[in-house]
């Protein structure tokens, strides 16, 4: 399946069978439809970046992804077989994709080690101290080695939303999903958490984000989806999408944010 209008040229991983693919995706809550025949698909080893308002059926597509929303109609193919319906069988496939949520989600009562662990040792069934070497190692590589005993609560925004993507690292996952990972958090830790999803896109993991951070995804994605009322309106590689959008909606957006190229 090519992007929209074909222009899939100079695409990272566009040689390749796409590991998500999105095929007339429709979601509706009620009356309201969040996602109104979505198509795009995601490439191995890219980072796709997904902007637009809020309530535009960003994040409502990334939580049909893993198939923690069910679509209504279309398809949403995962590796080259469809989404399976069942919650059995769809459990199976998000354990191959990690997932950050905006507000972190971590256990209170464990601690940043045992927060990372616990996936490993009671969904793998992997012995305790084998986990838990796992999760040091990627408490490491988000930066927060010494903060292995440290509960949430006495960690910031920043090092818990890091606590967060070493979790989701924990259970290897082929795909990571980011639901705007950065906006519950105040502008001095933002860097924080950017700065490691940096590291992954470099290191070539495949990354499906939900983003406000324009600078982020006008640098580090590889394609860009713009969203508005539950539909793509353009999508492209970022130098095309921000610096000389085909859209009038997409120049409204990106000027509403007082975009301005690489300043943004």
């Amino acid at each position: 399946m090519s992007a929209v209008g074909g222009r899939d040229a100079g695409r990272k991983g566009a040689d390749r069978p796409p590991i998500v693919v999105y095929e007339g995706v429709v979601k509706r809550f009620g009356a309201f439809t969040a996602l109104d025949g979505v198509s795009a698909q995601v490439n191995r080893g890219e980072v796709v970046c997904l902007i637009g308002p809020s309530g535009s059926g960003k994040s409502t597509l990334l939580r049909c992804t893993n198939a923690l929303e069910a679509i209504d109609s279309g398809r949403v193919v995962f590796d080259g077989a469809p989404l399976p319906r069942r919650e059995s069988e769809a459990r199976h496939v998000r354990r191959r994709m990690g997932m950050v949520f905006q507000n972190f989600e971590l256990f209170p009562h464990m601690t940043a080690l045992e927060n990372v662990a616990v996936g490993r040792s009671t969904v793998l069934s992997e012995a305790d101290g084998t986990a838990k070497v796992r999760a040091r190692a990627l408490l490491a590589k988000v930066g927060l080695a010494d903060k292995a005993d440290n509960y949430p609560s006495t960690l910031s925004g920043g090092q818990q939303q890091r606590v967060a993507i070493a979790r989701a690292l924990a259970m290897d996952p082929e795909v990571m999903l980011f639901d705007e990972p950065t906006s519950a958090l105040d502008p001095e830790t933002i860097g924080e958490v950017l700065g490691v999803m940096k590291q992954l896109a470099d290191e070539g993991m495949t990354m499906v984000v939900v983003t406000h951070e324009m600078t982020f995804a006008r640098r580090v994605g590889n394609w860009v989806i713009v969203f508005d009322h539950g539909r793509i309106v353009e999508q492209g590689p970022p130098a095309q999408v921000f610096d000389a959008p085909r859209e009038v909606r997409t120049r409204e957006f990106l000027s509403h944010l007082g975009w301005g190229g690489d300043s943004g």
